[in-house]
């Protein structure tokens, strides 16, 4: 495990992998190093790139300085592509591919951006609302109730809930309960789509619920030239060995369009 460290001087956990050219990948929320999609995902993709998981602020190995505010997390990412070399392409899982946009639209040198189901939320209100119950209960010393409560209101199926809370991990996702506020603060913010000029990909699941592939849809539908996949897999979820080859392909062209 190696650190970076944010502007606002938050150390954050990472880890690197592979050799070739630079991918960051951003993280899911109740997502760390230790405990999500990613790390697969980066040994699915080392033989070609050098592979940068972190943990995002208040997970894992990494600082949380308060207050919380999207353009921290941003810097973060920032502070993951400088150790990168300068420029890295970038993708985002989640409410990390909403993440990565935000950090796209704010200028930061990313090369290429891939996209697996943003949930780019058009309910400002209705996230402002969960995001007080969140808090309310995580307050309450309900970390627990707060983890469920935020997981079902969004529409996680019943099955991987449960599946969930029988989990080794549940514990260490109880831990994390404070930091879903965070997540909700950035799919509650849309980005402003005119300044992203990197090629960006949006895939979804052949298996996603109508609402994420929507949200998928509205996405590359505001990012004029984006492609748009749609991949064999489960709900809000592909494969690595699925998924690798095709980020491969597209952060490649998006190489040969620039050279």
């Amino acid at each position: 495990m190696s650190l970076a460290r944010s502007q606002d001087g938050t150390t954050i956990g990472y880890t690197r992998t592979g050799s070739g050219p630079a991918v960051v990948l951003v993280d899911a929320a109740s997502c760390y190093r230790d405990s999500g999609p990613l790390p697969a995902l980066a040994e699915a993709l080392a033989s070609d790139f050098t592979v940068y998981t972190y943990d995002r602020r208040g997970r894992g190995e990494s600082g949380d300085t308060l207050p919380y505010a999207v353009e921290r997390e941003v810097k973060d990412l920032r502070a993951l592509i400088d150790v990168a070399g300068g420029t890295a392409f970038v993708h985002g899982f989640s409410s990390g591919a909403v993440l990565a946009l935000h950090a796209a639209a704010q200028g930061l040198p990313i090369r290429a951006l891939s996209l697996l189901e943003p949930p780019l939320d058009e309910s400002p209100v209705e996230d402002t609302a969960l995001s007080a119950e969140i808090t309310a209960l995580v307050d309450a010393g309900r970390p627990a109730d707060a983890l469920l409560h935020f997981h079902t209101t969004v529409g996680v199926p019943e099955e991987i809930v449960a599946g969930m809370r029988q989990s080794p991990q549940w514990p260490e996702l109880v831990a994390l309960a404070h930091t879903l506020v965070y997540d909700l603060a950035i799919v509650g913010k849309a980005p402003d789509f005119t300044a992203i000029s990197a090629p960006t990909l949006v895939v979804d699941s052949s298996h996603t619920d109508e609402r994420l592939r929507a949200w998928a849809d509205g996405v590359a539908a505001n990012l004029p030239g984006a492609a748009r996949r749609t991949l064999p897999g489960e709900w809000h979820g592909v494969a690595p060995e699925v998924l690798a080859p095709v980020l491969a392909e597209h952060f490649s062209a998006a190489v040969q369009r620039t050279e």
